[in-house]
């Protein structure tokens, strides 16, 4: 995926690590660097950006249809539904999802108000002050809250234990090479 493409329209994306929003303009030069959680990671002459898959038609067709693999979506909640979810969500600068990438602090199950299931999760990032945070933790909460019979879901930033990359689990490491 290294061959470089044009935005075929104005794209709104969000700069990597400041997570601010931007539109990146129609004929944007781009090189795809992963496609990973249903979302696009391209490097421009302007840096890292989040391209989002309702957008992923302005990178032409070939990217029309990523997306979350909702295919996927069970039709029971379990805690391991709510684990299966989680990593489905991805770090847009490293291609291992974050429970893999030892993020995952705490993952706490309870009783919902109308009967179903309200879920919490504490959660870190690989370094303190990266704006892509609230991203990240919103995309969380989205794919949690897909599930069956969620009510609530709240996903917060700790920043203790400070995150190592000794909490990478096994698959992370191989996925980048770290054996």
């Amino acid at each position: 995926m290294s061959r470089e493409l044009e935005l075929t329209r104005e794209t709104p994306a969000t700069a990597i690590p400041a997570g601010t929003t931007t539109v990146l303009p129609s004929g944007t030069p781009v090189f795809v660097m992963q496609t990973l959680g249903g979302n696009i990671t391209v490097r421009t002459d302007r840096g890292l950006f989040r391209i989002d898959a309702r957008d992923a038609d302005a990178l032409g067709e070939e990217f029309a249809a990523v997306r979350a693999d909702a295919s996927d979506a069970p039709t029971e909640f379990s805690e391991q539904a709510v684990w299966d979810a989680l990593k489905g969500c991805f770090d847009p600068e490293i291609p291992v999802n974050i429970v893999d990438l030892g993020l995952i602090y705490d993952l706490v199950v309870e009783p919902g108000p109308s009967g179903g299931h309200k879920i919490s999760v504490k959660m870190t990032l690989t370094a303190p002050g990266c704006g892509m945070g609230p991203v990240i933790a919103n995309d969380a909460k989205q794919r949690i809250l897909a599930l069956p019979s969620v009510d609530e879901a709240d996903v917060v930033i700790v920043w203790d234990p400070i995150w190592t990359p000794q909490m990478i689990s096994p698959e992370g490491r191989m996925a980048l090479g770290l054996n």
